[in-house]
Formats: structure tokens, sequence, C-alpha cells
């Protein structure tokens, strides 16, 4: 498959919300994309900071400016001519502020084309249409739902795929599932196997995911078949040892169970399962506490028969000691391996999988090779 990628310069606008649950769009296209070449962020509350320190504690110089002239005129002077300004905003229920649109208008103004991933379209926003006109512009609502036409309904050929097919679920949303599923997509093809990553998000697409759908656009009729024909296409196509597929909210999160559909449709050999530790109640509602997770492994298996085989660590408000003990109390507590890949190697995760893959013997190198260390 041939990429067309980068597409452009983007400057990534999150103003109020970097380094905040909020900001995850943002989050994800700093920490990797492929169809952009990100230049800089936008968010005025961490002006002049590295992107990288304030994310994970390493620089990775993108840096943050307090406005779209301060961005542009940066990237002018780095001789890079920036050509999209892409909404990293990830508010709860994905509405953009009168503010945010402000700002959209002043960088169509700048002659930059917009990509939003939110549920206000923008492209039925007159006054932004018609300027994006007249600056000959495009605007891209990458939530926007397709035609219904080109909708599919489940089939059950999700049966025919023989590929791994592991869903990174999570316990609460906005917990890094999607950078989870990255990490372990990379390590599997570290370690000699071929790996795909279905992306279910916005978030996903804007990363430049070869295979995917963005769930919540959909109608929910056609949910479960989109979703199987997604990792039906990466198969067919593809033929990839690994398929492994991002989760959306959570299984018991009030307002996001994206988990359900995942599992009916994508129906997994393998859950791994992202949890934040320090999380009492699910993300924006506070008074709902969070089950034990305990509780949501046994719920996750009960309803697909697949076993939960890791749990990999969000290490939001911990600190390193902390993460580790929360890892060791968490292994304690479930039997299971517990990591958090943004601070350790991925082997343990693999490792786990690893007897699953040698089950579906389709692996492309001998799995008995591969040592807790990495391949050797």
């Amino acid at each position: 498959m041939m990429d067309s990628f980068p597409e452009g310069n983007a400057i990534i606008y999150c103003e109020g919300a970097f380094g905040t649950l909020n900001g995850k769009t943002a989050h994800g296209l700093i920490r990797r994309t492929k169809r952009y070449q990100v230049l800089s962020v936008i968010d005025s509350t961490q002006a002049n900071a590295d992107s990288g320190l304030i994310l994970d504690g390493k620089p990775n110089g993108i840096l943050i400016y307090p406005d779209l002239q301060s961005a542009l005129d940066s990237a002018e002077g780095n001789g890079a001519l920036a050509t999209h300004f892409v909404i990293g905003l990830a508010p709860d229920g994905g509405r953009l502020g009168p503010e945010h649109r402000q700002a959209v208008l002043a960088a169509i103004r700048a002659g930059l084309n917009i990509d939003s991933g939110l549920h206000d379209f923008l492209t039925e926003d007159a006054a932004a249409v018609a300027l994006a006109q007249k600056h000959r512009v495009r605007i891209r609502d990458v939530r926007k739902p397709p035609p219904r036409n080109e909708l599919h309904f489940f089939s059950g050929k999700i049966e025919q795929v023989t590929s791994l097919k592991i869903a990174i679920l999570g316990t609460d949303s906005a917990v890094g599932k999607r950078t989870t599923a990255w990490i372990l997509a990379d390590a599997f093809q570290e370690a000699g196997y071929s790996a795909e990553l279905i992306g279910t998000g916005q978030t996903a697409w804007m990363q430049g995911v070869h295979y995917g759908i963005i769930l919540d656009s959909l109608v929910n009729d056609f949910v479960s078949g989109e979703i199987e024909h997604a990792v039906w296409s990466c198969w067919k196509e593809q033929s990839p040892d690994v398929i492994i597929i991002e989760g959306q909210g959570s299984l018991m999160n009030p307002a996001y169970p994206g988990g359900f559909e995942i599992l009916a449709a994508a129906r997994p050999d393998a859950v791994v399962l992202q949890h934040a530790p320090a999380r009492k109640d699910y993300d924006g509602f506070p008074g709902y506490p969070i089950q034990p997770i305990e509780v949501q492994i046994k719920a996750i298996e009960l309803l697909s028969g697949r076993p939960v085989k890791a749990v990999t660590v969000n290490h939001e408000k911990l600190s390193r000691d902390e993460v580790i003990e929360a890892c060791e109390a968490i292994s304690l507590r479930t039997g299971l391996p517990a990591v958090d890949l943004l601070l350790s190697p991925a082997d343990r995760v693999i490792a786990a999988i690893l007897p699953s893959l040698q089950h579906q013997d389709i692996h492309s190198w001998d799995a008995r090779n591969y040592k807790h260390n990495g391949p050797q």
C-alpha cells in the first residue's frame, strides 16, 4: 500500500487543553503521525514549552506557541510553510466552542487547510465554507458520517480472518488505548512479526492509519459491520500475523461504552486492558466510580470468551516509584503482567501474547527464540 504522506505541514490547535485529557488528539499527533509534518502547537497556557517535555518528559523540538501568528512566524523563520491547521482538542461531547471557531476562521484567513475531528461540522458552517472558498483552502470534518450506501452491515466474514486479533480495551475513556496499540504494533514488528493497527477514532485517522473507522460517527446499525469490514479488509489485503484493534471508551463507561461493539464484531482472540490506577471516577463523570479492575476483566472475558492477557498502565498523577508499586499490585491482584509502556519495554506484554500467536500457527519466525528481554 502506497502512502501519499505527509500531506503537509501542520500547526496543532489545542488552546487551553494541552497536557490535559481534553488534549488527547493533539497528544496523539505529537507522538506520531504520518499524515502531517507537525510544526508546532498552539496553547497560550503552555506557551514557549517543549510539547514532548510536557507529555513524556522528553524534548521533541515541537514547541508550543501562544497564538496562530507566532506559530506562523516561527514556521516561516525555520523555512517551513504551514499548510494545515489541525484541531487537537477532544472535549467531552466533541463540541467546538465559540472561541475555537474564531481561531479556525483566523487560520482560514491565513491560508491554512482545516482538519477537525469534532462533532460540530465546519463544512456546515456557512461563514467558514465561504471563507475557505475565498482563500482556496479545504475543510475536512473527519467525524462526519459517511454516506449510508457505503456502510457495511455485519455479515460474519470476520470468521475468515486468520490473523491473531488483539483488542486494546480500557477501564475508562481517554486512558491511552490508542498509544498502547501503536506501541504494541511497533513491538510485534520489531520482534519479527507483521502487524497492522485498526484505528477506530478520528485521531488514528489523523495519524494516517491504513485501516480503520471512526466509530462514533456511525449510525448504530452499521457500527459492528464497519468494525468487521475494517478488520477483514486488513486481513484480506495485507495478511498480517497480528491485527491490533484500538479500543473506544470502556465497557462500563456510562457515556462511551464502545468496548461492547469491538468485542462483538472484531471477535478478538485476546485482549490487553489499559488502566489508570490513580483514577477513581470515570473521565468527566465524578460520582461514577470506576469498577475494580478484576470486575472489568471478568466482564470482558465473560462477554468475549477470550482472555485478557496483560494490563497496560497509564501513569497519570503517579510518580515513577508509584508506577512500579501500582504495576506490582495489579499483577498480584490479577495474575497478569502489568506494564507502563511509556516507561518500560513491551517485552512482557508481547511474551504474554506469544502463546496465542503460536496457537494461531501463523508466526513468521520461531517464537521460542523470543525471551522476556526481546528477540534474540
